[in-house]
């Protein structure tokens, strides 16, 4: 991919995810200074479709990212423009708790607060919950049924399937999505495994629709190992 396709690309995800709408040559014209032609847009988002990067759904106008789109944008984008500050409120949430549990629920809490979308924890001999189910249901992307049974299939099986994810995971934030994301293949998440105030190791993380905002999510994981290994 040439530079200004990636550049259009990016800026197809980036409204992508503010909007939860298809996305028209119009939109990147009028708010994305991309220093070229309408006309020169409306090709490259051609090109992109035909390299399966983008899509047209239904007979919309727009365009959205696909798995693979969202894929090239992790890797060239998002890990190198991670939104990271040290949140107060996670940082509260860390100094509350006094066990292990009451820690991972309480930072849990706050990063569904945060992020606005759903945070998973695990800890100790197969301890794990999740919080903020609600948030999913809420976003757009969850108005198609067959997504909302997909997930509430993948809850019945809950502790089997973080089990599984534990030894994949190491001390730096990682993303899984599509195909790759055992919590759904039309969700993404961004977990992290991290050494817990009693010495535990623990693994925390955030799962939402694949249009999540990937830089702000892995600076909150991030945030939270800074915190928990002060």
């Amino acid at each position: 991919m040439d530079p200004r396709q990636e550049q259009i690309l990016k800026a197809i995800v980036e409204e992508y995810v503010k909007t939860a709408e298809p996305v028209p040559s119009k939109v990147l014209v009028q708010s994305y200074d991309l220093g070229v032609s309408p006309a020169t847009v409306r090709n490259e988002m051609a090109a992109l479709e035909v390299g399966g990067f983008i899509r047209q759904p239904h007979t919309s106008a727009g365009r959205v990212p696909t798995e693979k789109g969202y894929s090239y944008y992790i890797n060239k984008f998002a890990k190198s423009e991670v939104k990271h500050r040290t949140s107060k409120g996670l940082r509260q949430a860390a100094d509350e708790g006094g066990s292990d549990e009451e820690t991972m629920r309480a930072l849990s809490k706050e990063l569904v607060r945060l992020s606005g979308d759903m945070a998973i924890a695990a800890f100790g001999g197969g301890q794990a919950f999740y919080t903020g189910l609600g948030n999913l249901f809420q976003k757009p992307d969850f108005q198609d049924l067959d997504l909302v049974r997909s997930v509430s299939t993948l809850l019945d099986r809950f502790d089997e399937v973080v089990g599984t994810v534990f030894d994949e995971l190491n001390r730096e934030p990682q993303v899984m999505i599509g195909r790759d994301n055992p919590f759904g293949k039309d969700t993404a998440a961004v977990m992290v495994k991290c050494k817990l105030p009693n010495g535990r190791i623990g693994l925390i993380g955030l799962i939402g629709p694949m249009r999540m905002d990937y830089p702000k999510n892995l600076g909150l994981m991030g945030e939270v190992i800074e915190i928990l290994e002060e």
